[in-house]
């Protein structure tokens, strides 16, 4: 039996295969010059600097902008600045699992304004809390990472983009 696909799906199929191409040039992506360097502060508290894994390090070489880690004094904070969409950025939960970690989806989070996705990671006596977003300057913002992507791929948000992870000790961590 021959199955008969409508030319109407066809086409959508295409479409979307070809988007990246179809969306822009390359004039539409900011540079890496136009990072505006890192906040010296998070939630109100300073922020202290700290050595990028060498995960993160080797991650660092090909993403299309920055990476930063970071601590509050109680908090573990991993910045990352975009400067165009990309397969790149996936959710932290993604790591921590490659880490070891069992990973728990907790609710959304909402301080404010924001909504911050969140949950729970835990190894060995190890628990964390962890919570994410990304937003840019114009005021959009996801909490979950394909979400963000698809929304910068058909252009219904431009970057640069900042992704947010703050991980911090559970009740038991």
């Amino acid at each position: 039996m021959l199955i008969r696909i409508p030319p109407f799906f066809l086409l959508l199929c295409l479409l979307a295969a070809f988007s990246p191409w179809l969306r822009g040039t390359s004039q539409d992506i900011q540079t890496d010059e136009s990072f505006p360097g890192w906040p010296s502060s998070f939630d109100g508290r300073p922020l202290t600097a700290l050595p990028l894994s060498s995960l993160e390090a080797s991650l660092q070489r090909e993403f299309p902008g920055r990476i930063g880690r970071f601590s509050d004094g109680r908090r573990e904070i991993i910045l990352r600045w975009l400067n165009r969409e990309t397969r790149q950025l996936h959710a932290s939960s993604d790591c921590f699992k490659a880490n070891g970690y069992r990973v728990d989806a907790q609710p959304i989070k909402r301080l404010g304004a924001e909504r911050w996705s969140t949950f729970r990671a835990s190894r060995g006596n190890t628990q964390l809390i962890v919570t994410e977003r990304i937003y840019n300057e114009a005021g959009h913002q996801w909490s979950d990472v394909s979400a963000w992507y698809w929304a910068a791929q058909l252009g219904r948000s431009r970057g640069p983009w900042w992704a947010v992870t703050v991980a911090e000790r559970g009740e038991n961590g």
